[in-house]
């Protein structure tokens, strides 16, 4: 009977505690629901006829996340407030759900026409690369390989390169900017782990399918708890900052290729400058 009684009680501890959980799960962190975001549509873009484009260029920028305007872009580092950074973002559409397509750079590293769909399990290799330490076995003084498993994380990605097009729609009197593709870049290590400076693209993204993702994940808004912009917000409002790497060119170069330090930069600013000038002398004041 002792042990009837025992058991009885075990279970209804049990029932409490996983009831308690329960209520935790479904407690609501903050004075009202957070549904704008998650149920926010695409906005469309108009359509547009080549026929009413008189003037095109197609450009490549970094954003540096590193920049104090674009860290909305970088953090949270982890999952908080129902918040993810953008490469969290990126990478469970990727891996989980599979509601974007990524795209090889090819062999080179240059391609990004999107010519090379990934398999899911091309990009989990990708970012889950196997790495073997050797460590020193404290009794024989003999090194001990150690595998493990090196996993790209957020705190990784500190620039994001996009392709855009810059056109003159003449139907509607108004300059356009289109981002076509984006794609995380990765600094590189030497073998000691220490950043190298440089940096590889890991894949490339068509950014009108990204949209759809983007635009139900809420960025953080330093000024307004209550307006929480999505991805898709930042993007569309060109609420970042980014630098000119390359333009298109008979020789298909960027900008490194021809340029270094400050001759880059100023060259940049160059590029850009053509491109509010020429939209400029189209008008008359």
């Amino acid at each position: 009977m002792k042990r009837i009684f025992h058991l009885l009680f075990v279970a209804l501890i049990g029932t409490a505690f996983s009831s308690h959980s329960l209520e935790a799960q479904t407690v609501l962190d903050g004075a009202w629901i957070k549904e704008h975001n998650k149920t926010k549509k695409v906005i469309q873009y108009p359509f547009i006829r080549e026929a009413d484009v008189m003037f095109a260029k197609r450009i490549w920028q970094d954003i540096d996340l590193r920049e104090k305007m674009n860290m909305p872009l970088y953090y949270p580092l982890e999952e908080s407030n129902g918040m993810k950074s953008l490469f969290d973002v990126i990478k469970d559409a990727l891996l989980v759900e599979g509601s974007i397509t990524a795209y090889s750079t090819g062999v080179t590293g240059r391609e990004d026409d999107f010519r090379t769909p990934l398999l899911r399990s091309d990009v989990q290799t990708m970012l889950e690369k196997p790495d073997t330490t050797f460590t020193e076995d404290p009794d024989t003084g003999e090194l001990i390989p150690v595998y493990q498993v090196v996993k790209t994380t957020s705190q990784d990605i500190k620039r994001y390169r996009i392709k855009e097009d810059w056109f003159f729609d003449k139907q509607r009197s108004e300059r356009y900017v289109r981002i076509i593709g984006i794609a995380p870049l990765k600094e590189r290590r030497d073998e000691d782990g220490e950043a190298t400076g440089a940096y590889e693209t890991l894949f490339w993204l068509y950014f009108p399918e990204c949209r759809y993702v983007f635009a139900n994940w809420d960025s953080f808004n330093r000024f307004n708890d209550s307006e929480r912009r999505s991805f898709d917000d930042l993007f569309q409002k060109r609420m970042f900052n980014s630098t000119i790497v390359k333009e298109s060119n008979v020789y298909d170069r960027k900008l490194d290729d021809v340029y270094s330090g400050i001759d880059r930069l100023l060259k940049a600013e160059e590029v850009k400058e053509k491109l509010f000038i020429m939209e400029h002398d189209l008008w008359s004041y």
